[in-house]
This record gives structure tokens, C-alpha cells and sequence, in this order.
């Protein structure tokens, strides 16, 4: 989403006199970005690079109080970054005069927004915006006529870069090797990272989360009864064995939610099975994950140790599926 907090040119110099902004005081944004993709490009676009390259050029141009402004490790495919954020808040402050960054490909990849902010956005603030390496300055005559064509090949680098990830996690996916991390239950292979080991402990939760559902109990009844027996969350039992997990532990590492027994009991790998292609995404801009339909996902058989059944999973499905229709029905 493109930032819209910006009063005109005209209107942003009349804050900074009326706010009895000097010279001293205003800020020349030197802006740094650096992805985990981009760092493989080598040490020309380190972190430590850009801030010397842009510092040099500011000091040399005389522009005032040169302040960084540094999103390490965060994508340039959208404007979600905290430095960036921090930047546009100063700019409606009308603190920023100047923005500078060492190429377009460092301020973004996403050509609309880059134009949009470059064009339109920064010149109504009234704050120059300089791309030192591609010749952008919207304080010069001299400007390079020609960024847009720039800012056209910065977005195409991380769509290439993004289909031969693509491909080669689609030649991986279709020769049965695991493209995610193991689910609770079990661990990877410390000999082989593309297998999966019974996780023993964790392995007899799922069995009582199963056997529980067997008994007719439902997702927030399983739920309820692991939180009153004080079994572990799965993100708190791998915190505690020092693995990393995408979420953050709950405050009552003993609280288990509806939504992740849920989870545990639709989770087809129980069975020693791998399923791949589970979700996609339209581009590399949408991050909202979509389900694959099940007949286009890619399921191995007896590709690592069951934790639980075939005939068990597929008695477990029938039942919820009943419960479902008897909740639609409004019956008990």
C-alpha cells in the first residue's frame, strides 16, 4: 500500500518555517536495504557498503545532518519495513528535505510503487529524491529520463529469481523429498535432512489427540483436555527443546487452542505419507496462501515411520465430517 500522508511541496515547506526548521535540523535521509536474496550478490551491496557509499556522497554534496535509515534483511518487493516506515513518518513530520539511496534497487522492486514514491509521492512533500548509481534526482534537470525502464528491471530480478526457486522446489516437490519442516511428532534425520524420525515423545500426544477423537470427544474438548493435563503446546515443547518455530510461544505454554488439534487431526503425513503442493500463491507480490485442491497435490506414500494408522486417519475424518453435517443440521 502506498503511503498517502504527504501534504504538497508547497504546503510541506510552509510546516518547516512555521515549525522554525533550520538547515541544522533537517534531515537527509540516508536509506540502506538489504534482502537475504540480495546478499548473494556479494559484498558490493553489504549493509556496511551502502551506508559508506551514501555518507561519502552526502558530505561531498553538502547535504545536512545525514541520518540512516537501514532495513537488513527485509524484502524489496514490498514497503513493509519498520526503517522504511520510521523514514515516511519523519518525511510527515517534515524532517526529511532529501532521500537518498546508492541504486532503485535498494529503495524497492515493485516498479508502480517505486514510480509512484519517486514521481509523484516525494516531489509533493517537497523532498528530493536521489538514486546515486541509475543518475534519479528530482532536484536536477540532468535526471535519468530512462528509470522507469531501471525500475522494469528491478521487479523482473526477483520474479527470476523467484521462478528458479520455483522450479527447482517443484523438481524437489514431485521426487517425494519433504519441502517443509517436520511436522509435530516428528524430527528431521540429523544424517539425512530430507528425512523424518518419530519424534517418540510428541508422537504419543498425537496418538491421544487421535484416540480422543476415536472416543468422540471434539477439537475443543481435546483442547480442553491436554490444557487440564498440562501437556506442552507444540511451540512450547520446541522452544523447550531449543528448535525453532515460526510462532511465538504462548504465554501458558500449556494452553492448547481448538485450531491446533484441528490441524494435528487433518495433518495426512501422520500416516507416513508426504504431501506437497498443500498451498501456492498467485505472484511473488500476493502473500496470502491459497489450498491447493486435493487431487493436485502430491502425495508420497510411505515415505518416513506412521505415527498414526491409515484405517485410524480415515475413521478420524469420517467422524468429523459427520459431526460437521450434524452441526449444519443443527442436530446434537
Amino acid at each position: 500500500r502506498i503511503h498517502s500522508g504527504f501534504e504538497s511541496g508547497s504546503d510541506a515547506v510552509l510546516k518547516k518555517i512555521n515549525k522554525g526548521v533550520t538547515q541544522q535540523e533537517e534531515i537527509t535521509a540516508l536509506y540502506c536495504r538489504l534482502s537475504q536474496d540480495d546478499g548473494r550478490e556479494g559484498e558490493s551491496n553489504s549493509i556496511v557498503n551502502q551506508k559508506e557509499y551514501l555518507f561519502k556522497y552526502a558530505k561531498e554534496h553538502g547535504f545536512p545532518n545525514p541520518t540512516y535509515y537501514v532495513d537488513d534483511g527485509y524484502t524489496g518487493t514490498n514497503f513493509n519495513r519498520p526503517s522504511f516506515k520510521k523514514m515516511s513518518e519523519d518525511i510527515d513530520k517534515g524532517l526529511v528535505t532529501t532521500v537518498i539511496v546508492k541504486d532503485l534497487s535498494r529503495f524497492g522492486r515493485n516498479y508502480i510503487e517505486v514510480g509512484s514514491y519517486s514521481e509523484i509521492i516525494y516531489p509533493e512533500a517537497g523532498v528530493r529524491f536521489i538514486a546515486i548509481m541509475d543518475n534519479v534526482d528530482t532536484g536536477s534537470l540532468e535526471s535519468n529520463e530512462f528509470a522507469a525502464f531501471t525500475n522494469l528491471f528491478n521487479e523482473w530480478y526477483p520474479k527470476s529469481t523467484s521462478k528458479k526457486v520455483k522450479e527447482v522446489k517443484k523438481a524437489k516437490g514431485l521426487a517425494g523429498e519433504h519441502l517443509g519442516a517436520p511436522p509435530y511428532g516428528y524430527l528431521r534425520n540429523p544424517d539425512d535432512n530430507t528425512r523424518w524420525l518419530v519424534d517418540e515423545e510428541a508422537a504419543q500426544v498425537v496418538k491421544r489427540i487421535f484416540t480422543l477423537c476415536m472416543e468422540g470427544r471434539g477439537p475443543m474438548q481435546i483442547a480442553r483436555a491436554l490444557t487440564e493435563a498440562r501437556v506442552l503446546t507444540p511451540t512450547a515443547y520446541k522452544h523447550r527443546q531449543g528448535r525453532r518455530t515460526p510462532n511465538q510461544a504462548n504465554a501458558d505454554p500449556y494452553y492448547w487452542n481448538t485450531n491446533t488439534v484441528v490441524h494435528i487431526l487433518e495433518r495426512r503425513e501422520y500416516t507416513g505419507c508426504t504431501v506437497n503442493f498443500k498451498t501456492y500463491s498467485n505472484s511473488i507480490w500476493d502473500k496470502k496462501q491459497r489450498e491447493t485442491p486435493l487431487e493436485k497435490q502430491a502425495v508420497f506414500y510411505g515415505t518416513h515411520p506412521a505415527i498414526i494408522e491409515q484405517e485410524v486417519f480415515d475413521k478420524v475424518q469420517e467422524i468429523r465430517q459427520q459431526r460437521h453435517r450434524r452441526t449444519a443440521t443443527g442436530k446434537s
